[in-house]
């Protein structure tokens, strides 16, 4: 009898020792055309209810699964879901593709293009920023989104104020008036507030960056003549998430931003706010500050309601409060006046709400509304003059989609509105208002497997400024070796204002209305042609490289010109702004390391001026490195940019300069710690030339075309208390 028993035991112990055999292992995902690593697949063992998130090299990777069979299911939004069962351990590596998933309503990989289509099907072209890079250019300017746009091929962050800061983004050498800053699809950041807004957008809650380079007129409307930025938010998951990201810098700058969200079967919410304090920092000691004293919070809850499965229901609020004052540190500090008493203040209020209604009302078509209402009051105070206005802009629009096999159309309408409204007191009042109204209709055709064309016709109508008539075409080839091409073209318009940076750079003093009755709209029309190639050279090194060219004219521009008495009006131009160039942009991966490359040739010509010259502060040559290193525990970024020569407005030429940075950071189970340091070498323009000529108490600021602030090091920490769990 105890033989028996112990013979059970034995054979009970034997089985427990089996079931408990485990083992660790790597699954590598990568796409069936071009057999490329596919980062940010889900791989999911469904009797476990274990799941992981392939990394940068396609690699997801488990510990301790149990020996035997299991099935996973493999999935990645505009793919199609991949199941089958696997041994483990296995004497195989365990490899498997994912076919491209078609026109599924579920595949949405960007909002910008409006379609249901994946990157790789669609005619535009996109340049894509995920949430991985946005974290890197999070931990380097946790304030803003200056430095994720500063560092993308062909644009440029051109600061129009030494004292506030003011910072316009510029595509391929085109003023910031010409670009179009979205936030999931809404004009948020325009007019009045356009030398702001790149200032007061924290990067945190974002999830995504889509820029499109070109006329994008003909889904947005006017204002996207040089291309369009459209910044997607985070949505709410059933597993919560909580980010808390704290930042000090050298340079006196204290920053703090926490998100929060989640939601169950009915509802969602997130909820994000930052807070940035930063001391007036003066690195040449010459009595003036590069950084200004500011005081910056921001706050953006959102709730989400699921009413079925096809329908999604979301509202938000958008608001900022920001006071910055720069100039004279004695005055900033002590409020001394006589010779110390030039001072820049700007004092801005932001507050917008967002309503979006979506709904798939069959299994190829769906409906979407959206409407925001915008409003911005800007205070801006310089010694013996005061500008101050409110702006309120509305935009409601409604898009009717369907996607079959071979065709996809998008058929809408939107009314956008804007009132700008400057206070009584002041000696010339510049109020305008605008109504504009367009419908557009947008067809995506599949010729055949290699070939796809897009189309797409707009027509809008501003109350003062007429009819504005935009088409659009592009052609996309693509092939199963992985090289694509794509061409495409269009117009574009711009609704004249006084929000311009020739305006901004004198702070809009004895600078005259808009007449409508003599100055016309901007109109533009370009060309953009690129290429893709990607291939791997080897079993562990990809390549990638796109090179693109493009050219863009725009007709009347607006100019600002002095006249008699002393006052500044805006005219159109009497020739063309014509902006030509190319841009390079190759990529080399080997397991934890990737190397970007990039070359940017902006050559913006001003045909209205004798000899026709190069656009001032535009410079023709710009080049980058990003070597960056990423494993489970550690991410390490090296940065080298190269900007060439340039002119000013006065036909001085500047020096060139390079500028690097380094990134270190440890992912620990619930928080990351970085160090970060910017332009560690210090280049400045203050090295190179002045940046405050006297007189002290009335001074002159040259134009801005080199970074003001110099070197940057910063120490902080990204608390997660629900991610990082496999990170020691």
């Amino acid at each position: 009898m105890n033989k028996y028993i112990l013979s059970i035991k034995l054979i009970l112990i034997l089985c427990l020792s089996l079931q408990a055999q485990t083992t660790n292992i790597q699954i590598k995902v990568i796409t069936e055309a071009e057999n490329e690593p596919l980062m940010g697949a889900t791989v999911y063992f469904e009797a476990l209810e274990k799941g992981a998130v392939t990394n940068f090299d396609g690699i997801a990777e488990f510990t301790e699964i149990p020996d035997g069979q299991h099935q996973i299911i493999i999935s990645f939004l505009g793919f199609e879901t991949f199941e089958t069962t696997i041994q483990i351990p296995s004497n195989k590596k365990l490899v498997f593709k994912l076919k491209e998933g078609g026109n599924q309503l579920d595949a949405i990989v960007l909002q910008s293009t409006r379609s249901t289509r994946t990157v790789r099907k669609t005619p535009t072209r996109i340049e894509f920023i995920g949430a991985e890079e946005l974290g890197e250019k999070a931990i380097m300017n946790p304030t803003n989104i200056s430095m994720v746009l500063r560092e993308s091929t062909g644009i440029q962050m051109q600061q129009t104020s030494l004292s506030s800061g003011s910072t316009n983004i510029r595509i391929q050498g085109l003023d910031g008036r010409y670009t179009q800053l979205l936030r999931d699809g809404f004009p948020l950041y325009g007019g009045f507030s356009s030398g702001l807004s790149i200032l007061q957008i924290p990067p945190l809650d974002l999830q995504q960056f889509e820029i499109i380079k070109g006329s994008s007129s003909t889904l947005y409307g006017g204002g996207a003549i040089a291309g369009l930025v459209n910044m997607v938010s985070k949505t709410p998951n059933e597993e919560p998430e909580l980010d808390i990201m704290l930042t000090q810098t050298q340079a006196l700058g204290s920053t703090a931003n926490i998100f929060y969200s989640r939601r169950n079967e009915k509802f969602g919410f997130s909820l994000y706010g930052s807070g940035h304090y930063q001391k007036p920092f003066d690195p040449e000691n010459d009595g003036f500050s590069n950084l200004p004293k500011t005081t910056s919070i921001s706050f953006n809850p959102k709730v989400f309601y699921y009413p079925s499965e096809n329908t999604t229901i979301w509202f938000g609020l958008n608001g900022t409060y920001d006071d910055r004052i720069g100039g004279d540190i004695n005055k900033i500090e002590s409020g001394e006046n006589g010779f110390h008493q030039y001072t820049e203040e700007n004092n801005s209020k932001r507050l917008s709400s967002q309503l979006v209604y979506q709904t798939q009302l069959d299994s190829v078509s769906s409906l979407e509304f959206k409407n925001s209402v915008s409003f911005f009051d800007r205070n801006l105070t310089v010694p013996d003059f005061n500008f101050d206005g409110q702006q309120t802009n509305t935009f409601t629009e409604i898009t009717y989609s369907k996607a079959s096999e071979k065709t996809d159309w998008i058929i809408g309408a939107n009314l956008y509105t804007s009132n700008f409204d400057e206070n009584d007191s002041a000696p010339l009042q510049r109020d305008q208002k605008d109504v504009t109204a367009g419908v557009f209709v947008n067809n995506t055709y599949d010729i055949s497997e290699n070939w796809i064309l897009e189309t797409g016709l707009r027509a809008d109508y501003n109350t003062d400024f007429g009819f504005f008539p935009l088409p659009r075409i592009s052609l996309l080839y693509k092939n199963n070796s992985g090289f694509s091409s794509r061409i495409g073209g269009g117009l574009g318009y711009k609704i004249p204002d006084i929000f311009t940076e020739e305006a901004e750079y004198i702070n809009f003093e004895n600078v005259l209305a808009i007449d409508k009755s003599t100055v016309n709209a901007e109109r533009s029309y370009g060309v953009n042609f690129d290429f893709n190639y990607q291939t791997r050279l080897t079993d562990e090194i990809g390549f990638s490289v796109n090179q693109l060219f493009y050219v863009t004219a725009i007709n009347d521009g607006l100019l600002l010109n002095s006249t008699d008495n002393g006052l500044f009006q805006f005219e159109n131009a009497t020739d063309k702004i014509l902006s030509k160039g190319s841009e390079t942009n190759i990529k080399f991966t080997y397991k934890d390391f990737r190397w970007f490359l990039n070359y940017a040739f902006i050559d913006t010509k001003l045909n209205y001026l004798p000899g026709n010259p190069q656009k001032p502060l535009t410079a023709k040559h710009n080049a980058g490195s990003v070597l960056m290193y990423e494993s489970e525990k550690w991410r390490i970024g090296y940065e080298t940019y190269y900007t060439g020569k340039q002119f000013l407005s006065n036909r001085t030429e500047t020096t060139d300069f390079v500028t690097m940075g380094l990134l270190v950071m440890r992912n620990f189970k619930f928080l990351s710690a970085f160090i970060n340091f910017e332009n560690f070498t210090d280049r400045r323009q203050s090295r190179f030339s002045p940046l405050v000529l006297p007189p002290h108490e009335n001074p002159v600021f040259p134009e801005i075309y080199a970074p003001t602030d110099g070197f940057i090091f910063s120490v902080g920490l990204i608390i997660k208390p629900f991610g990082n769990e496999d990170h020691d």
